[in-house]
Order: C-alpha cells, then structure tokens, then sequence
C-alpha cells in the first residue's frame, strides 16, 4: 500500500442497498472502485447495472458477481440487481430497475459514477428486463408508477446478452408466463412487453451479442430488435457467434457449470468489445 492510501482499509467500496417498492424490497449489491488521490482527484468510473438471467424464475448466480468483478477488472463501476421473480409480475420488476438506474444517479458524485455512462447490462430475461428500461424509462406509466423524472430513471447505455425480446414466433414463452402471471393469455399484455414493438428513437444506443446456435432463445430475438432499432435511428453494435449454448454468461472458467460446455473462447471476447464500446463517446 502506498502512502498516499495509508489507513485507507476498502479498495472497493461492496454494500447492499435496499430497493423498494410498494409491495417489494429487493437489494443493489455495489462493487464500486474506491477513490484514490493517486488516480486523479477527478475520475469518474462508469458504472455497469447487471440484471442476471433466469427466465423471470430465479436469478442465475454465473451471471451476477462474477460479470460485477470482470467489470471492475476492466476500469468500470459495477452492480447486481436481484430483481422480483414469479410470482411477481411486470412491471414490478422494471420498478425496481428504474428506482436502481434513479439511486446511482443520486449518488453519482458521491462515488466517483460518470453520470454520461450509466451502462443497463442483461442477459436472457435479464436482458428483457435491461431493454424495457431502454424503451419504458420516458413513458408516462413508469412515472407514474416510481414517482421519478424520466431522467432520473434513463440509462445511458445498453448491454443485452442473448436477450429475451419477442412474444411473437420465436419467444422464450417460459419467460412471458412468468413475467406477465395469468394475463400472459391476454394478447395485448404480450405484445406490450415484446420489445421490438416498442423502440422508439428515444432507446440509448445498445450493445448485443447472440449466438447462432442458441436452441433456447432464437439469434431472431436479437435480429428483431436491432430491426426495429435501424428503422428507428438508434445506433446498435451487434455480434453473433456461431457456436455456444444459451447463458453462455462470461462463457470461460470462471462462470461454466462444470460441463465445459459454457467455455467458448470465441464468445468470451464480448466483455473486451463491450468495454472498447463503453469507452467511446
């Protein structure tokens, strides 16, 4: 430890933060980098937001803390949503990302947080729940609902990893019943809540990978968004591998399950293109 750092105990400043709403509390875990004199007395971090996975049944802890520190190892500010599941129903769980997305802009200067780079970060339904902020943070029932501004609750950027988009053809349905509960029979919920049916040009720019081979979430559900992105002007930097399973998650040793099968070296360049992506204006 330098002298400059002397009795300064935490490198890393790791807290649970309650996020509430009317009818649930759910936490924010922060892996956010302390601030040190001796890396500039005005640097800001942006922050990266990651919603796990889990097809709105339960939270997938491959794509939680591990994906946190592998941000943090590339220069960012990172958290974990764990988000309301079934039998909670939308938009509770947009809810609770919308007042997370509001607290790290409150506290943007108290922990070093580029407030220009507020980063959603998802995968499969938590991508889902990471594009519906991207399209619903400036609707008037998300206000409604939180009580925030839009700008408090608009991120930034973007990062879906083999997302959940559609209710139509190619839909994870396992996701659109748990998300929607009994109203999944109801045709209007479903479309409400299939993203490609709500870009507007007001979506942040957004980061996707895919692969092609994926069984479980078709490569469509990514295709259909960034369709629908091009033809609303929103600018998308998307990446499909061949090869790889669905929840690929970081797709090296560190998050595979122990079959092997989640080690595809080819996929697992996406956190260094999502990271270049990030950095760029």
């Amino acid at each position: 430890m330098s002298p400059s750092a002397a009795g300064k105990e935490d490198v890393m400043i790791v807290k649970t933060v309650p996020i509430r709403t009317d009818h649930t509390q759910v936490t924010l875990t922060t892996y956010f980098q302390d601030h040190s004199p001796e890396l500039g007395e005005n640097r800001k971090r942006p922050v990266v937001l990651i919603c796990p996975g889990g097809g709105y049944g339960f939270l997938s802890d491959r794509e939680a803390e591990p994906v946190a520190l592998r941000m943090c190892g590339m220069g960012f500010h990172a958290c974990v949503l764990r988000y309301s599941i079934a039998p909670q129903t939308f938009p509770t769980a947009l809810w609770e990302l919308a007042s997370s997305v509001a607290w790290l802009r409150e506290h943007a200067q108290e922990y070093h947080i580029d407030e220009k780079k507020i980063v959603v970060c998802g995968f499969s339904a938590g991508a889902h729940l990471a594009g519906s902020i991207g399209v619903f943070w400036n609707r008037d029932f998300l206000a409604e609902l939180t009580g925030f501004s839009a700008e408090q609750m608009r991120p930034d950027r973007l990062i879906l990893c083999y997302p959940v988009i559609t209710s139509g053809k190619y839909a994870h349905m396992g996701s659109f019943e748990n998300l929607l509960g009994k109203d999944c029979g109801d045709e209007q919920k479903r479309e409400f809540v299939s993203l490609e049916k709500q870009v507007t040009s007001d979506m942040p720019k957004t980061f996707l990978w895919h692969t092609f081979a994926d069984g479980a979430v078709p490569v469509e559900n990514s295709l259909l968004l960034t369709e629908a992105m091009r033809k609303a002007g929103v600018p998308f930097e998307l990446h499909i591998f061949p090869d790889g399973e669905h929840g690929l998650s970081l797709a090296d040793e560190q998050t595979d399950n122990g079959t092997g099968e989640q080690i595809r070296p080819e996929c697992a360049v996406w956190p260094a293109l999502a990271a270049d992506w990030i950095k760029r204006d």
